[in-house]
């Protein structure tokens, strides 16, 4: 690799949904000239949502999409260096921090924001990619509002398919749960709170055959597991609660993670256990996962690289 390839930064971003913009939106305007670059899917979760209710400022909701472009157009004005690529391959072993861009181009940074985000995990079903925006939701919290009065069903065994499923029953008329095996992987709390819920129907050694529609979410096509018996519950909304990866897997060789591979940070701060690299939204965070959460810690995160930068003496 000749130097024409290699780049020097102060502050490295990598990702851009809400933390990555934010962290570039407050690191700019410190002037710490940021880079960022965008990765496999710019803007993050969020671009493949349909309406935003939830979000602050927005007080008549917006489109997921819509709402990445004002991020990542405040973060140019006020002077981030945002770039297209995805981070293939690190070394946080020393400084500077060396990050290579599409297996090519080496950045050395002094400072790094991870905020890769993490990806919803899907049963791999066609209709659920083709009505994922029309009715099917990886996110009960986000969208579970649309569905107000109406029947949906979610799949999923664990405390999180458990959670959103009784906030589902708060807001819908009938939540059909759907959980493959003959008993559910939530704790022994959830699973009592799921079974005491009237408006909660539970289908034991059930799969998803198809999410029926063509515009929207009409109906769910379920089998069977023990008897092969196919039928169809008429239904609005289709959430899938079976987990999230985080995208954390090129960091693996230095950072700690949880058993999931959520990266690791210090209580109430966006520290990692390497000095100078820090990481924020969603690759960390498994319990919230909202964007304004998200975009909070990318506030933090910008503050702490900021602090740290100014305490090694390289601002």
């Amino acid at each position: 690799m000749t130097n024409k390839e290699t780049e020097k930064t102060e502050l490295l971003i990598i990702g851009s949904g809400p933390a990555g913009y934010t962290a570039a939106i407050y690191a700019a305007r410190a002037n710490l000239k940021p880079m960022l670059y965008q990765g496999i899917q710019p803007g993050g979760q969020l671009t493949i949502t349909t309406e935003v209710e939830n979000y602050p400022g927005f007080p008549d909701g917006v489109q997921g999409p819509e709402l990445m472009i004002h991020f990542e157009k405040q973060a140019q004005r006020m002077g981030a260096d945002l770039r297209y690529g995805l981070a293939t391959k690190v070394d946080f072993s020393q400084q500077p921090f060396k990050v290579w861009i599409d297996d090519e181009k080496l950045i050395e940074a002094d400072a790094v924001i991870i905020a890769t985000g993490a990806s919803a995990k899907w049963l791999g079903i066609e209709s659920e990619q083709r009505l994922n925006g029309y009715g099917v939701s990886a996110c009960a919290v986000c969208d579970g509002f649309f569905f107000r009065g109406k029947e949906v069903a979610i799949v999923g065994a664990g405390d999180t398919a458990a959670e959103e499923a009784l906030y589902l029953s708060n807001l819908c008329t009938k939540v059909h749960m759907l959980i493959r095996s003959p008993q559910m992987r939530a704790s022994k709390v959830m699973q009592e709170r799921v079974k005491n819920t009237k408006n909660i129907k539970i289908y034991w050694n059930t799969e998803t055959d198809e999410v029926l529609g063509e515009k929207g979410v009409e109906a769910v096509r379920i089998k069977n597991r023990d008897t092969g018996e196919l039928e169809e519950i008429p239904i609005k909304g289709f959430f899938v609660a079976i987990g999230h990866t985080p995208n954390s897997e090129v960091f693996k060789p230095f950072l700690e993670m949880d058993e999931s591979g959520y990266i690791l940070t210090q209580p109430g701060t966006t520290k990692t256990n390497v000095e100078g690299v820090f990481a924020s939204g969603d690759v960390q965070d498994k319990i919230y996962r909202q964007a304004v959460t998200a975009a909070g810690s990318g506030c933090m995160a910008a503050l702490d690289a900021e602090r740290y930068l100014f305490r090694k003496g390289v601002l």
